[in-house]
């Protein structure tokens, strides 16, 4: 099966282009008449298409019977020059659990939990030894101060177009300072109380939960994407 790719344009415009491959992206670039560029971005605003075969079914319309090397060569220059990104198209989804066993665009979660894994096991199973317990130091603190936010942003900007990595680093620490002393305070309240056993476990299962949701949240705004 022939690989795809997506276009996103910049005015909300989605395209799906074969992958030329070795077609023509990995030849050398030749100048391409500026004609074929300028029916390309006059059909681009004027004709509004969804994909990229409906953009060359256009082009080809109006008399340009350029070669797909060429038209390919005309994308990637709008590319180079942020006028359009290009990115895989995202897979078909059949339900949560397919979308959750996709290891790359769920990547983060799982790496998510391989750190609460390795927390735990620094803190119950390591000796409270130097230099061992230098670990548990690291991996405390990651798991208390980044984790609990990291998730709620995932949770709550699902899409990845809202912040950016720095904002969502920053956003991260603010929130794992504020979630953690809450889920203390509460703790405060309950039989439990405020040992190491019941903040990790609640730590754990807030990181877990929270990254979950995100995870869903996600696979709804694919699910939205798809039926566009």
């Amino acid at each position: 099966m022939q690989r795809k790719l997506t276009l996103i344009i910049v005015q909300n415009l989605v395209a799906i282009l074969p992958d030329s491959g070795r077609d023509g992206l990995g030849q050398k670039e030749r100048t391409k008449p500026e004609p074929l560029r300028a029916i390309v971005e006059s059909s681009l605003k004027l004709k509004r298409p969804k994909t990229v075969t409906e953009l060359y079914s256009i082009i080809q319309a109006k008399g340009f019977h350029e070669s797909k090397e060429s038209f390919v060569q005309v994308l990637k220059r709008l590319r180079e020059e942020n006028v359009i990104s290009l990115e895989l198209p995202p897979p078909q989804i059949e339900s949560f659990t397919s979308y959750l066993s996709l290891l790359e665009r769920n990547l983060w979660f799982y790496a998510v939990a391989a750190l609460t894994a390795v927390t735990l096991l620094c803190v119950y199973v390591i000796p409270n030894t130097f230099p061992l317990v230098a670990l548990r130091w690291i991996t405390g603190s990651v798991f208390v101060l980044f984790l609990p936010g990291f998730t709620s942003v995932q949770a709550l900007f699902p899409s990845g177009k809202e912040l950016d990595d720095i904002e969502r680093f920053a956003l991260s620490i603010v929130l794992s300072l504020a979630i953690t002393p809450l889920i203390g305070l509460l703790l405060n309240y309950t039989p439990w109380g405020i040992r190491l056993n019941p903040i990790v476990a609640s730590l754990c299962l807030f990181t877990l939960l929270a990254g979950l949701f995100g995870v869903y949240r996600k696979y709804e705004e694919e699910r939205r994407r798809l039926k566009r």
